[in-house]
């Protein structure tokens, strides 16, 4: 049950933090993701009403599919975590989704390791990485603070 307990305190963590970081983004990220000029003109485009709306049906599931994933490798180390202060548990959780799904990823993107090696130079521009890595330190954080406050409360 605790398991259980975990995965689903992991899960809201991630989708309000996801969420939240995601909407702030795309108001100050249009470029990125609107229109026929956009920057990545590979991800669907959010001015386009139906694709758009495949975006917002799939969202959800999406993303408690995510957590559910990223929850259930931690479930081994759980209770250790569980042990950490508030401090390092934060710590922990925002170094483990920054760094770990995101700079570090195996999958390339224009702004992780990966996409400084296999994206050709258009793609690869200070301001878009900035935007990028401003919604995933934004990501992380959040996420790692819920999670932690959410872990002191249950627990």
């Amino acid at each position: 049950m605790e398991y259980v307990k975990f995965s689903l305190l992991f899960i809201f963590s991630h989708v309000v933090a996801y969420t939240f970081a995601g909407v702030i983004a795309l108001k100050v990220s249009k470029e990125i993701y609107e229109n026929k000029s956009r920057h990545c003109d590979f991800l669907r485009d959010m001015s386009n009403k139906e694709e758009s709306m495949y975006v917002s049906k799939c969202f959800l599931p999406a993303q408690i599919l995510r957590g559910f994933l990223m929850s259930i490798v931690l479930l081994p180390i759980s209770n250790s975590l569980l042990e950490l202060s508030f401090v390092l548990q934060v710590t922990f959780f925002c170094s483990l989704m920054f760094i770990y799904t995101h700079i570090s990823a195996v999958s390339p993107f224009i702004d992780n390791i990966e996409g400084f090696v296999y994206f050709k130079k258009q793609y690869i521009k200070k301001n878009i990485i900035v935007k990028f890595q401003l919604e995933m330190v934004m990501y992380s954080i959040l996420f790692s603070l819920f999670l932690g406050i959410l872990l002191r409360i249950t627990y």
